[in-house]
């Protein structure tokens, strides 16, 4: 089973919660457990957000959702110029700034966290989280099935 969604939206900051209950209700009803629900939903807002804090006001971006049954892999894609990830490696803001922990809180909740540019598609965010399912969830019911009997 796969459940692959992309959504282009608006350069609006409206759009990152929009997006976030999407992914939210999708994992929830595939049964994934509420603390990693809450990890890729807040993942997931932070790379929105990014996108539209520098972006450009006219760029449009793009988010590709995916869930299998071990994982979610999510794709935001925007057409701003890139950014040097890699200086932000280990790197946290002053205590005191509102800003500048974004990159720092997606590597924290996620399994993977890369940022490639692309030259005709701009920046790509591409998250990835093994996902933790409840016993009684749809999730755990195809897992059970596709298990040998013993």
């Amino acid at each position: 089973m796969l459940l692959d969604v992309a959504v282009c939206l608006p350069h609006e900051a409206e759009t990152v919660g929009l997006i976030r209950s999407v992914a939210k209700n999708a994992l929830r009803l595939f049964g994934v457990t509420q603390d990693c629900v809450d990890d890729i939903s807040l993942a997931l807002s932070e790379a929105c957000t990014n996108v539209i804090d520098h972006a450009a006001p006219s760029d449009e971006y793009e988010v590709r959702l995916q869930i299998d049954e071990e994982s979610c892999i999510i794709s935001v894609t925007n057409t701003g110029p890139g950014f040097d990830a890699g200086a932000l490696d280990n790197v946290m803001p002053e205590p005191s700034s509102a800003r500048g922990r974004g990159v720092a809180i997606m590597r924290s909740l996620m399994d993977q966290v890369d940022f490639r540019p692309e030259p005709e598609a701009g920046t790509i965010v591409h998250l990835v989280k093994t996902l933790s399912i409840d016993s009684d969830g749809v999730l755990a019911r195809l897992r059970r099935k596709r298990q040998p009997s013993q």
